[in-house]
């Protein structure tokens, strides 16, 4: 069994097709998806869509590029209505490439640390965007104590990411990994007891011309399994057991 721990399956791109983009996925092996959300808009269209496709786990968040405090409010209201229904907060975190100002990133701060405190207070898994940003997000998470976190995509050094591996994070790779030397590099440094996969659908696919979608995880497995250099059957089974470690019956079958 594979989760796909990250994509956006709630985009209008897969609305034309979207009960055959999941049975694809189901083909593959792909028990369930993480739906993550970038606006209350896409949390609400998650929920809905989990309604419709029990393979669908939706989560709720804001993207970081949202600065607005009065959505953050009403996200982090949403999330404690729902929270039975949410697999995890996400997704949330730092961009300091879409973000360069000062003013912009401390507003960043902000809304994330408000989601690591709630993520904390309810016990849900925090799923982590952290472009250009990785050092601030984990000096961020640790300095609110965050305790159930998954660093989706991280494109810092393994020396940023260390100390993440140390207070027990996770790490999701994509299928864009099989053309990353970043992230070839960073998977050779992280144990493997701290890896999961992700599409981040409908891109970072093998192909980056071409839509990506959650039956891609089957490359992503073949492509941890060589770099880790261990059979593909037990790469599959470590990186699930670490899925439910972190996410337990939220992404059961």
């Amino acid at each position: 069994m594979i989760v796909d721990t990250h994509a956006h399956i709630c985009d209008p791109v897969f609305d034309a097709d979207r009960a055959a983009v999941l049975e694809r996925a189901r083909a593959a092996g792909v028990t369930a998806v993480v739906a993550v959300a970038e606006t209350l808009a896409d949390a609400r269209r998650n929920l809905q869509l989990a309604e419709c496709f029990p393979q669908i786990k939706p989560a709720a968040g804001l993207y970081p590029a949202h600065l607005d405090l009065e959505a953050a409010a009403a996200m982090r209201a949403l999330i404690r209505r729902e929270r039975q229904r949410l697999a995890a907060i996400g997704e949330v975190g730092l961009d300091y490439w879409l973000v360069a100002d000062e003013e912009g990133r401390a507003r960043q701060r902000e809304i994330f640390a408000g989601f690591i405190v709630l993520g904390r207070e309810l016990g849900l898994p925090l799923n982590v965007h952290s472009r250009s940003a990785g050092r601030q997000v984990v000096d961020l998470l640790l300095a609110n104590d965050a305790a159930k976190v998954q660093l989706h995509a991280f494109d810092g050094k393994a020396a940023a990411a260390l100390p993440a591996v140390e207070a027990g994070f996770f790490f999701s790779v994509p299928p864009s990994v099989v053309r990353s030397r970043q992230k070839q590099k960073l998977v050779r440094r992280l144990p493997l007891d701290c890896l999961l996969v992700e599409t981040d659908s409908p891109v970072l696919g093998p192909d980056p011309a071409l839509r990506n979608e959650p039956a891609n995880v089957a490359a992503v497995i073949t492509a941890l399994a060589e770099l880790k250099q261990v059979p593909a059957a037990v790469l599959r089974a470590a990186v699930y057991a670490n899925t439910r470690r972190l996410y337990g019956e939220r992404v059961a079958p």
